[in-house]
């Protein structure tokens, strides 16, 4: 069966028709506003014990204080800066590793949270095991000293030989 121009345009009209009323409709733009108009985000998430942690907020209004509590960190007051609500605070050196709720409360009552991730703070014993190469310590050191020294006399005597056979007699 061979459709005409008309019919083909018709009949892909009628099936965009069709996908656009079975296709979910987006939430209106204000419901997406308001549901991102209060939150609290964490940067870095995942902190070792002992370092610092900055904590960016929004609440519907931006211009007043706001709070931030987490075991690790305590109480928080969040200030207005640059349109969010900011601070740094740090995580005592002896606190334990764990998951902890971080909960952002605003003036008006309405509340954010998300999760903050502390690791134990291990410092290492010692420094990486990345090799000495020909200068550890050792039974072939003074091999290989030795033999770095008597090439270098050889070529230092190759060298005077061949200086002498270039001069004109």
């Amino acid at each position: 069966m061979r459709l005409t121009v008309p019919a083909a345009r018709a009949a892909s009209i009628a099936a965009l028709a069709v996908i656009g009323a079975v296709a979910p409709l987006p939430p209106p733009a204000s419901a997406a506003r308001a549901a991102a108009a209060v939150f609290v985000e964490l940067n870095p998430s995942t902190v070792r014990a002992g370092d610092a942690v900055s904590v960016r907020a929004s609440c519907d209004d931006n211009l007043k204080a706001a709070t931030v509590g987490a075991e690790p960190i305590g109480s928080v007051p969040v200030e207005p800066e640059f349109g969010f609500l900011t601070a740094t605070a740090r995580v005592p050196a002896d606190h334990r590793a764990g998951d902890y709720r971080v909960t952002l409360r605003c003036p008006d009552g309405k509340t954010a949270s998300a999760t903050m991730h502390v690791l134990a703070r291990v410092e290492p014993a010692r420094g990486p095991a990345t090799g000495g190469g020909g200068t550890a310590p050792g039974r072939a050191a003074s091999l290989l000293i030795g033999g770095g020294l008597a090439m270098m006399a050889v070529g230092a005597g190759l060298g005077l030989l061949a200086a002498r056979r270039r001069r004109p007699s």
